[in-house]
């Protein structure tokens, strides 16, 4: 399951997700990771979660991460539920094609291992994919 969060600049998408962070923490059972641009929210996050800041790894591209995702998983079986903050960010793109086909490999991920992901992205709503739209 993907879960989308899409709105402008300083419109709170990190609070948001923190929000959803802290009430996961109280429901999840297996491990959750959140990979951030940089380590920003290090302080905000309860001990449940492992922070991944993602400039300590040269992810450059959205094929990148997704190696990414798929070794961390690969290495802890246990991982319930995926936070990506700001997903272009994080892959060095805003190509809004490969956005949309990355949510798209996502859910098809995610699916076949009951992993939660949830991800956000600066921009307006509006402005999305109907590839976008489908995961808000």
């Amino acid at each position: 399951m993907v879960r989308l969060i899409m709105s402008g600049s300083g419109e709170g998408k990190t609070k948001q997700l923190l929000e959803l962070m802290d009430s996961a923490g109280d429901t999840e059972t297996g491990c959750m990771v959140c990979i951030e641009p940089t380590r920003n929210m290090s302080f905000s996050l309860r001990h449940q979660t492992r922070l991944v800041d993602a400039s300590e790894f040269g992810i450059d591209s959205f094929d990148c991460l997704r190696g990414f995702i798929c070794g961390m998983y690969a290495g802890n079986y246990d991982i319930s539920h995926v936070f990506v903050d700001n997903l272009c960010k994080v892959a060095g793109s805003t190509d809004e094609r490969s956005i949309g086909a990355f949510l798209n490999w996502m859910d098809k991920f995610s699916a076949s291992l009951n992993l939660k992901i949830t991800v956000t992205v600066s921009g307006d709503p509006e402005s999305a994919t109907d590839t976008m739209r489908k995961y808000m």
